[in-house]
């Protein structure tokens, strides 16, 4: 609706635009360039002039829109990385150096020929200076910034906007990121970049079965999110052409954004880390809420098959958790109780070693 009503307010401005230009500047330059062509005379020449400008913007409104609206959402994301207090302090120090500049301009302004490009000059010259002087001694003007911040109810100085959460591919068709965001925990934009869609879109049209699958669901979980998330999930199409690899991208992307990438890929876990980029790892989050299973507690386990080590089985959680059980091969197919002999719990997911309650003499198995 509102790009609509953008694009019907361009079209006006150029037509009125495109009418006053044939109207008056174009007979103009015929009559002083002296050409052999009849200066045009009636109302029709500007109406042609505002109808051939109106068809123009009329095309070219929704690229129009589209960028402005793409760099109105890179300048509040680097706006929000920017402390209230350098905001204020910067503006401040803008407005003097213009106070400045604007008693320097009558004098210089007076100097023949140079004058008027030496007053512009001076004014961007006192302009820099103006916000670059305050910024570096930003803590020397504490006592102006702080009673403002006091009053507007941010009294550390620092933004108020949490950052904004980047979604990668493997945590949208994972699903429980929904689930999360849901519960409140998450807080801020949700960004899904233009890549990982089209990465999404190629893994839904992929030959292959299961991938097909997966694909269609992380583009179900993300119309879900979209449609019923109080937060705001917005599809940001913003591409590295010179970057092959996409976690390569979100992590620059992150870092152009000042923002934290949503994931439980454990590789690019360990990317972002060595970049700087703070990451919110699904599995560890998983692995933090779990119930903690102590070895020498009891469980069922329903043996699936067999293991890697000769004579193992293994048995799967609700949750995914594999539990490796110790001569449990022979129990494949089959419901058994076995005993926890360790746990291993690391950010790529947790493992749970095992033996069946029957290999120990002092443990009497349950009936089943």
């Amino acid at each position: 609706m509102v790009k609509n009503i953008l694009r019907v307010f361009f079209i006006i401005v150029s037509f009125v635009g495109g009418f006053e230009l044939f109207k008056g500047l174009v007979p103009s330059l015929i009559e002083t360039t002296g050409l052999a062509i009849p200066v045009p005379t009636g109302v029709w020449f500007p109406v042609l002039g505002g109808t051939i400008f109106g068809f123009i913007f009329y095309f070219i409104t929704p690229a129009l829109i589209d960028n402005l609206g793409r760099l109105a959402s890179w300048t509040d994301n680097k706006l929000r990385s920017i402390p209230t207090q350098d905001i204020i302090l910067a503006v401040v120090g803008l407005v003097f150096a213009l106070l400045i500049g604007l008693l320097l301009n009558f004098p210089l302004s007076r100097i023949p020929w140079v004058g008027p490009y030496l007053s512009l000059a001076v004014t961007l010259v006192l302009s820099y200076l103006g916000v670059t002087i305050v910024l570096n001694r930003k803590d020397e003007f504490s006592f102006f910034a702080n009673p403002i911040l006091k009053r507007s109810g941010n009294p550390s100085g620092k933004s108020n906007t949490p950052p904004p959460k980047i979604l990668d591919t493997s945590v949208i068709i994972d699903g429980r990121v929904m689930d999360i965001c849901k519960t409140g925990f998450i807080e801020g934009q949700i960004l899904v970049p233009g890549f990982v869609l089209e990465e999404l879109r190629h893994i839904a049209d992929s030959p292959d079965l299961l991938k097909r699958n997966r694909g269609r669901r992380g583009l179900d979980i993300l119309n879900t999110m979209q449609k019923e998330l109080d937060l705001d999930v917005e599809i940001i199409n913003k591409d590295y052409e010179d970057i092959t690899e996409v976690d390569s991208k979100l992590v620059k992307l992150a870092q152009d954004l000042d923002g934290e990438i949503i994931t439980n890929d454990f590789n690019l876990n360990k990317v972002c880390e060595l970049q700087g980029v703070v990451v919110l790892n699904i599995n560890e989050l998983a692995n933090a809420v779990k119930p903690v299973v102590l070895p020498g507690e009891e469980m069922m386990a329903h043996i699936i098959k067999d293991g890697k080590e000769a004579g193992q089985g293994v048995a799967y959680l609700d949750d995914g958790t594999m539990i490796v059980v110790e001569g449990g091969k022979r129990y494949i197919g089959d419901n058994i109780e076995v005993l926890v002999t360790s746990v291993l719990q690391t950010a790529a997911g947790r493992m749970i070693f095992a033996k069946p309650k029957s290999s120990f003499p002092e443990k009497v198995s349950m009936k089943q």
